[in-house]
């Protein structure tokens, strides 16, 4: 599996990345949640997937398996900002404007959204490395536009599985139970650092000086090793 990362801008030179993204949206929202956001026989598309969106998606086999899209909490498109914000004002019916405590619109935090797995990923290592590639996508994106943090809406049982991979999640506000698919979600945060697994990969490996053979160690080089 590997990542990719594009807007609007971008999004040409993945093929049908963006249609597979929101086919699978569809499959997983529409078809087997049962929500009730704009879709087609094909797609779920809504008033978020504008220029101002950012996308990290992951492939498998040269096909779409997993996805998010995040946008700076600053972005404004038409009378719309961004979910979570909507939200807030009282412009989205399915979610209770209580879910934030506070409104927020800094440059600095990006909310994320729409965050899917495909069931083709049958085995929870697999689902695990997909979450991780897609996190730490938009972790990326993010930070190279300046953020240091970010939230999303989402079930709890997501906050587990993003602390099992070492980031450092915690919720915001109180939960409420969704109407349409019976769970439970809250608004999460966390700071825009890239899961446990890469941050050790990204670690710089130790140098220890060679010796002639024969050679006892000093003292400094056996710290080094210890």
């Amino acid at each position: 599996m590997n990542n990719i990362r594009f807007d609007f801008a971008t999004l040409h030179r993945h093929g049908a990345a963006f249609w597979e993204f929101l086919a699978l949206r569809k499959k997983v929202f529409v078809d087997e949640l049962g929500w009730d956001i704009p879709h087609n026989d094909e797609l779920e598309m809504d008033q978020y997937d504008t220029p101002v969106a950012h996308y990290s998606l992951v492939m498998k086999d040269g096909h779409v398996v997993g996805g998010a899209r995040a946008m700076p909490t600053t972005a404004t498109w038409g009378g719309h900002t961004y979910m979570l914000r909507d939200a807030f004002s009282g412009k989205l019916p399915h979610i209770p404007p209580h879910v934030m405590s506070v409104e927020i619109a800094s440059p600095t935090v990006w909310e994320c959204t729409r965050l899917v797995i495909s069931d083709q990923l049958t085995t929870q290592a697999e689902r695990s490395e997909c979450l991780e590639l897609i996190v730490d996508g938009l972790v990326e994106t993010a930070r190279a536009h300046g953020a240091d943090q970010l939230i999303c809406l989402s079930s709890l049982a997501l906050m587990r599985a993003l602390r099992l991979l070492g980031y450092e999640v915690s919720r915001l506000g109180e939960t409420y139970r969704n109407g349409e698919d019976g769970r439970a979600y809250a608004v999460l945060s966390m700071p825009a650092d890239y899961s446990r697994s890469r941050k050790e990969r990204s670690r710089p490996i130790p140098f220890i000086p060679r010796r002639a053979a024969g050679t006892p160690m000093e003292p400094a080089a056996m710290e080094a090793i210890a």
